[in-house]
């Protein structure tokens, strides 16, 4: 069933919105009624009527200035005020024209006049409200789609970085974590919502060019050869490899995360040697994201160690690990939330 329009009369003469009211409700319209502008525009913002007719000459604030008011403000702008003038009112229309004004009635009121010029102001509020519908179903559709795609998309993400870790059996919740930790750093960085989510996406793929490394080489319960090492850093080259050339950003990023995340502050890292901000700073912040988790995790090589004995390596250094590999700013970051670190390994380790 059709919603009865609703006219907003505004008139600060008792007689003239008595008339008024009564030939809109013989016309089949709900009415409300103010006594001047100020009054109009509460009105119109409190009860959004489907039409307003609008007096010129009112105390406080006079018809001009409250249409003035309503066509600035975007919640009332689309609603058709009709100004009411009299015969000789040229000035008045002009100025009701140059705010904005959608239409103009003449005193006396002709009944017909009236009735026409409601019914168009109505019909056109009626296209004007099916298109605000319209943009907004679509809106939702479209942002339903782009939903859909980007939960397809880091499945996709996710299953690729999974094949990463498919042949180990003791690193299947390594990329999980990976995610969170990177995302904990970006965050207190101050970098920014985007990038902080683009980082937890772009992150588990680091390891991705490992599909290409031997599995006896991967498994090897002891430490590996000179030779078998030099095969194992090329899993960096191989992972920038596969995620080069696309569009996506997530994967523009992981790129670099991939080929980076070995590369050391000091310039002692793989496969470049990069140094300082030479190094991307996604590569930074995942390079001790990834010694954490390495260092809590067991391998066929090492047993995991407990948070305090990891953060006390990263943080001190030992015979491998120095506080000179990584980024100052990222390690000063890893120092004040490392007690998120271990939250997020308790939380998300099978």
């Amino acid at each position: 069933m059709a919603k009865t329009k609703k006219i907003l009369i505004v008139d600060d003469q008792a007689f003239n919105l008595l008339v008024l009211g009564d030939l809109c409700r013989g016309l089949g319209y709900d009415t409300l009624q103010a006594e001047n502008g100020r009054q109009a525009v509460e009105l119109a913002r409190r009860e959004r009527p489907d039409c307003i007719l609008m007096d010129v000459i009112m105390p406080e604030v006079d018809g001009l200035e409250a249409t003035k008011q309503l066509k600035k403000d975007k919640e009332t702008a689309h609603i058709p005020v009709i100004i009411i003038t009299s015969l000789d009112s040229r000035k008045d229309r002009l100025a009701g024209i140059a705010i904005g004004a959608d239409d103009f009635l003449t005193k006396p009121i002709d009944n017909e006049e009236l009735a026409l010029r409601l019914r168009n102001n109505l019909r056109n509020k009626e296209f004007h409200d099916f298109l605000v519908e319209h943009r907004q179903l679509l809106e939702k559709q479209v942002a339903d789609r782009t939903q859909s795609l980007r939960e397809s998309y880091f499945e996709t993400i996710h299953r690729l970085a999974l094949a990463s870790e498919f042949k180990d059996e003791h690193t299947g919740a390594h990329i999980h974590r990976i995610s969170h930790y990177a995302r904990q750093i970006a965050e207190a960085l101050n970098l920014g919502s985007a990038y902080a989510e683009r980082i937890f996406y772009a992150s588990p793929m680091h390891d991705i060019g490992k599909v290409a490394i031997p599995d006896a080489i991967q498994q090897k319960p002891g430490p590996l050869l000179d030779s078998e090492w030099q095969i194992m850093k090329t899993h960096t080259l191989i992972g920038a490899e596969i995620l080069e050339g696309s569009k996506s950003p997530y994967l523009q990023m992981a790129v670099g995360i991939a080929k980076h995340h070995h590369e050391r502050w000091d310039g002692k890292g793989y496969p470049d040697g990069l140094k300082g901000e030479d190094i991307p700073l996604p590569a930074r912040i995942m390079n001790i994201c990834d010694q954490y988790d390495a260092l809590r995790s067991r391998r066929p090589y090492k047993q995991p160690l407990i948070h305090e004995k990891s953060c006390a390596i990263i943080l001190n250094g030992n015979d491998r690990t120095s506080p000179k590999h990584f980024d100052p700013d990222v390690l000063e970051v890893f120092r004040k939330c490392r007690k998120r670190f271990a939250e997020i390994y308790d939380k998300l380790t099978a």
